[in-house]
């Protein structure tokens, strides 16, 4: 499948943030093709952005978003859970694109294996822990360059026609102020339905 951003390095981060949604986040695993319509993500900038995790400088955890764009950056949260961002813009910048939720398309049943099978479709994948669990990724894609199998970004060549909208992150307690989540309005898999901000 074609990648939908080829040289994610000059593209601005929150033009790529806004410019993902509708496009396929695909897994190939062992027990088949995973892929989601993302319809959910949050822009996290080097500059003036507290919640940033390069706000501080590198560090063991966050080096990977200091690396070449086009990559995954992995990171582990609250002890439970895995999140997959898009590293963005120019090397040493350190800034990501979260992927916070997908609309699924298919290996619904890898999916609702991995996550559980009561769990509702629309459950499955609306947030970033959810999706990782969902798709199995983990630490080990941490510095994975998207462009290539078995984790990556694919075009929807026929993604018809949706409307987008920037609001307020989700579960961050700096820099709640800025519009930097970026959604498919309407869409039913959002992790929070509502646009806040």
């Amino acid at each position: 499948m074609p990648l939908y951003f080829n040289d994610l390095g000059r593209l601005n981060t929150e033009e790529v943030a806004r410019g993902l949604l509708g496009h396929y986040l695909c897994h190939e695993t062992t027990s088949g093709l995973i892929s989601g319509i993302i319809v959910e993500t949050e822009a996290y900038l080097e500059k003036n952005d507290s919640a940033c995790h390069a706000a501080r400088g590198i560090t063991r955890r966050n080096a990977t978003m200091f690396g070449p764009a086009g990559r995954a950056y992995v990171y582990f949260v609250y002890g439970n859970y895995y999140c997959l961002n898009v590293v963005t813009g120019s090397e040493g910048s350190g800034e990501a694109v979260l992927i916070r939720a997908v609309e699924p398309a298919t290996g619904i049943e890898i999916m609702q294996h991995n996550r559980g099978k009561n769990c509702k479709l629309t459950n499955l994948a609306n947030g970033p822990g959810k999706l990782c669990i969902a798709y199995g990724i983990d630490k080990r894609y941490d510095g994975h360059d998207l462009n290539k199998k078995p984790l990556y970004l694919a075009e929807n060549s026929n993604p018809g026609y949706y409307e987008t909208a920037a609001t307020s992150r989700i579960g961050i307690s700096t820099a709640r102020d800025k519009l930097l989540r970026f959604i498919i309005k309407g869409n039913n898999y959002l992790s929070r339905r509502e646009p806040i901000g």
